[in-house]
């Protein structure tokens, strides 16, 4: 055991014994996200490197502190990449925040989400014990994926030390389209365009400050199918340039439509074939995931309505960011009795001792 392990293995061994809360934070980017956790910082920032890459087998094992631009740069100098894009939101953002908060970009839809691409991890527990999940391969797995509960979990459940992630080549050809539309219109041609094959990646619906919609899209995979889809779909065509900037905003959330105005942000997780959800009063959402994602800014008294229509349409809502810390609803969408009778016996495996904060008091991201 390396020292910088050791010294963090003795500091959860201590709080645990003397029952001090613990906060894990790595390079402090998404602290807006989550309900606010009590205890001492724990900074996973010396647990840092990549441990071991093999571009051939599409696996990098990396430390939890290590930067993800670092991990990014790496990827990027043998054409692969993190396919589920993660948000940065801003820089010095680390892979074990990446894992813990859960929350993938523009590509989710098509490419998976941050779970789907764990293949393994190691987590320091509430009791000083370093736990090993999974491994490095896809097929790893007898019985309960542990690792695939981790992404997500804000930190509850332990200190990621470790982990192992799939990664994909870079797609060889990307277009962006663009297409001028109200959001039903948007939403059904999304739901037509999944039933194609055709190289749908990402997606996003947005009406801009003439009250005009504009939906884009954009297709990646073989130069031929890109190519082919795009002369099947029409639309216009973007350039590379100016698509990429955008995307790359939107995946940060860097877009200016994240930022007009003081309102709260709210994130609605609904299936793809939901109809526009009836708000009066509430902005056009900002939508992605091929109508999966939606994103609205509302006023604290609109924050119920946003809840209660998610829920009318078989999904949940979650204050993602709010305008000010006091007088809102709760962060994350209250579990069933059943899934939180299973949230607090995991909590009590692998945390008996409280040490790393309360209980979450809903949903991890999806």
């Amino acid at each position: 055991m390396d020292p910088a392990l050791r010294q963090i293995v003795e500091r959860v061994r201590a709080a645990a014994a003397d029952a001090t809360p613990l906060r894990p934070r790595g390079g402090g980017t998404k602290d807006f996200y989550g309900d606010a956790r009590a205890g001492e910082v724990l900074e996973t920032t010396p647990l840092a490197g990549i441990s071991s890459y093999e571009p051939s087998e599409l696996v990098v094992t990396v430390r939890a502190g290590t930067p993800l631009a670092e991990l990014e740069a790496l990827l990027a100098t043998e054409g692969q990449c993190l396919a589920f894009e993660p948000p940065r939101f801003a820089s010095g953002g680390t892979v074990g925040g990446m894992v813990a908060a859960g929350l993938s970009g523009p590509a989710r839809a098509s490419a998976g989400a941050v779970r789907d691409h764990l293949l393994g991890a190691e987590l320091l527990n509430g009791k000083a014990e370093l736990l090993r999940f999974g491994g490095t391969v896809m097929k790893n797995v007898a019985g309960y994926d542990v690792s695939r509960v981790l992404a997500g979990a804000l930190g509850t459940l332990g200190l990621l030390t470790e982990v192992s992630l799939k990664v994909l080549p870079v797609a060889p050809a990307e277009a962006t389209l663009a297409f001028a539309c109200n959001q039903a219109d948007a939403l059904r041609l999304l739901n037509a365009w999944g039933g194609q094959p055709l190289p749908l990646n990402a997606s996003v619906w947005r009406e801009g400050d003439d009250g005009a919609g504009v939906l884009l899209l954009r297709l990646r995979g073989a130069v031929a199918a890109v190519e082919a889809a795009c002369a099947h779909l029409g639309g216009e065509r973007r350039s590379a340039a100016a698509a990429a900037a955008g995307w790359q905003a939107l995946r940060d959330q860097q877009d200016p439509w994240f930022h007009a105005g003081a309102h709260d942000l709210w994130r609605v997780s609904v299936p793809q074939t939901a109809p526009v959800l009836a708000l009066p009063g509430v902005a056009p959402a900002l939508v992605e995931w091929h109508g999966a994602q939606r994103w609205y800014r509302a006023t604290a008294a609109q924050g119920s309505a946003v809840r209660a229509a998610a829920r009318a349409h078989g999904g949940h809502a979650t204050l993602f960011r709010a305008a000010a810390p006091a007088g809102r609803e709760p962060v994350f969408e209250p579990l069933s009795p059943v899934l939180d009778r299973i949230h607090r016996g995991l909590r009590r495996e692998f945390d008996p001792h409280g040490v790393f904060g309360h209980a979450l008091a809903g949903q991890t991201s999806a």
